[in-house]
């Protein structure tokens, strides 16, 4: 599908377009071949999330880096090499708000994942909510490498891969394959070199298309299952169900199946059909 583009916005790191079906994608620029991400261009994406968290026309939001070679390929090393352990804090606090801000943003974030995604780049990938790579892509945890932890979001790592697999990426620091990646589950959907592209976006206009608002309260509830009790997490889901039929959605969106059936597809129960 082919959605013409109706809003953009750049700055010197960072590059927003955001096209008629509600598909937003942030472009990291200007960062090296590598787009190693130093605090300007923390800053930049930083800034650029938070514009367009404001918007409600915003259905999904693809973030990725310039080119194929890295999604990003770490922080900048010529910059931590002068931190002190003071400015070390005011640094690491800037990156840990970029994927703040990329895990509280109230709609899905795909990360577009080619190359390499390194260190701070693999944090900012753990904050996302669906992560697509192509079978050339390349991930680690190289801290130990140079004297520092692994630290922020790759407190994430253990809940999306395991402990043991998480222990062995931030303690030995070697790189996996795109493969390996797959079946840790660190990346969910897996395209072919050259097929990444369409990979991505067949997802994005999906989810663009579901209800907006529902889709806004199944991220919602994924980020309170993560961090409540089970029990809170549960009560939680029942407000949101009854809520949901507040927004007119379910009234839409099973009118419309119902619809369907009547029109010719009767028959057996279609996959995805609940009876409550």
């Amino acid at each position: 599908m082919n959605a013409r583009t109706r809003h953009t916005h750049t700055s010197p790191h960072s590059h927003t377009h955001i096209d008629d079906d509600g598909v937003a994608t942030l472009t990291l620029t200007g960062a090296k071949s590598l787009n190693i991400i130093g605090t300007p261009a923390v800053r930049d994406l930083t800034d650029a999330i938070t514009e367009l968290r404001a918007r409600d026309d915003v259905r999904v939001l693809v973030l990725r880096g310039a080119g194929d070679k890295a999604f990003i390929g770490g922080a900048d090393i010529h910059e931590m090499a002068e931190l002190t352990p003071d400015t070390a804090k005011v640094f690491i606090r800037g990156l840990r708000d970029l994927c703040e801000a990329v895990r509280a943003f109230p709609t899905p974030v795909i990360a577009r994942l080619s190359g390499w995604c390194l260190g701070g780049g693999l944090e900012v990938a753990a904050a996302c909510d669906l992560r697509i790579a192509d079978e050339g892509a390349r991930f680690g945890m190289p801290e130990v490498n140079v004297g520092i932890p692994s630290v922020i979001h790759a407190a994430l790592l253990p809940r999306l891969i395991g402990v043991s697999r998480a222990t062995w990426l931030v303690t030995v620091g070697e790189n996996v394959d795109a493969v390996t990646a797959h079946s840790w589950g660190l990346v969910q959907k897996l395209a072919p070199v050259g097929g990444l592209d369409e990979a991505v976006d067949g997802t994005a206009r999906a989810l663009a298309a579901l209800g907006p608002d529902v889709v806004r309260q199944q991220k919602k509830l994924l980020r309170t299952w993560e961090e409540s009790p089970l029990s809170e997490a549960i009560t939680e889901s029942v407000e949101a169900f009854g809520h949901a039929f507040s927004t007119g959605e379910p009234q839409k969106y099973m009118t419309r199946f119902k619809n369907r059936k009547r029109a010719g597809h009767e028959g057996n129960e279609e996959p995805g059909e609940t009876r409550r």
